[in-house]
């Protein structure tokens, strides 16, 4: 028997089509965009030169036990996107007060209190320190810890801190969805003038025009220090709180401006939408997309394409002819 033809081998055209329309939105991007009006004022990009501030502030108690964002851990509990559940510690100064108490590195510390006292969750590294820097040389502190998923607690005898810790680097986070915010980490004197720990608060360092929070009253340098109520105790917290917030949420947030503390009430926003694709297969279609444009008709029998610098028309596939921006500037008459 004669095999019967396949149906496309009979239409041709549609043969020619069917790519073009499989393709349809295969290139879509996975992610927006960055916004292109941020405005992150260049002297914002360095932290403050506050060091010599920075060393006259009380050190606090020494425990030898320098811990990290827990997130970081492998197979620790709490991701990327949640709030970590307790600090992993990085290091124990071999003899120091950790050493001693039998912390190891690895471990994850979520909880301690002074002897006697209540017990205060640890989540993030800011509160570690804020532990330090409330317990005085001689002090007990009962550590809970969990090392590979069993939980342990154990004494640690404070000692006095002759060396202030290195000095942390800053970090830089953006939020380009619903509020249009650069933040950065604060230093250690914009965090303790807020009456924050070493870690704790989120700087604004960039902010969009049409940011919500500029039009709340919120400027550049501002310290944030609590969301809702909640600590800042790094600037994840503000960001989940912005993240998971109701799109008609509007956010209490309070605000160290230099010496003095304010609250705002900040609403949030989303991004606008712009049409940047029409498309009639086979017959016609047309994208548009951050400065550049392409037009293709009848399966590109003729087709146009610009961008910024340059612009170009081809017909029949073959013929082609275009211009564009020269290496120099015209002379003005």
């Amino acid at each position: 028997m004669k095999p019967r033809p396949v149906l496309m081998a009979r239409l041709p055209f549609l043969a020619l089509a069917a790519p073009a329309c499989s393709s349809l939105g295969s290139d879509l991007p996975e992610e927006s965009p960055p916004l292109a009006s941020m405005e992150e004022p260049p002297a914002l990009f360095v932290e403050p030169a506050d060091e010599d501030a920075r060393n006259a502030l009380p050190p606090g108690g020494y425990t030898g036990i320098h811990v990290a964002d827990g997130r970081a851990s492998l197979g620790g509990p709490g991701g990327l996107g949640s709030e970590p559940i307790g600090v992993l510690v990085r290091k124990v100064v071999e003899n120091s007060p950790g050493d001693a108490a039998g912390v190891r590195e690895g471990d994850l510390i979520i909880g301690a209190a002074l002897a006697g006292g209540p017990e205060r969750e640890i989540h993030w590294p800011s509160e570690w320190r804020a532990v330090e820097l409330a317990a005085t040389p001689g002090a007990v502190l009962a550590v809970v810890v969990d090392r590979a998923g069993v939980r342990g607690e154990t004494n640690v005898v404070v000692a006095q801190r002759v060396r202030r810790p290195a000095r942390a680097g800053a970090q830089r986070f953006r939020e380009e969805q619903r509020v249009g915010v650069v933040l950065r980490t604060a230093t250690e004197v914009e965090a303790r003038t807020a009456g924050l720990a070493p870690g704790a608060g989120a700087v604004i360092v960039g902010l969009a025009p049409e940011s919500p929070w500029r039009g709340a009253g919120l400027r550049f340098g501002d310290v944030i220090t609590a969301v809702d109520g909640e600590v800042v105790a790094h600037p994840q917290v503000l960001l989940d709180a912005v993240r998971e917030a109701q799109s008609d949420a509007v956010l209490t947030l309070r605000v160290q401006r230099r010496t003095r503390a304010m609250e705002f009430d900040a609403a949030l926003s989303r991004r606008e939408q712009a049409t940047r694709r029409i498309a009639l297969p086979p017959l016609f279609s047309y994208g548009a997309e951050r400065g550049a444009s392409e037009l293709s008709i009848l399966l590109g029998l003729i087709r146009h394409t610009t961008t910024a610098a340059a612009w170009e028309w081809r017909i029949l596939w073959f013929i082609r002819f275009g211009g564009g921006d020269a290496d120099r500037l015209e002379e003005v008459r």
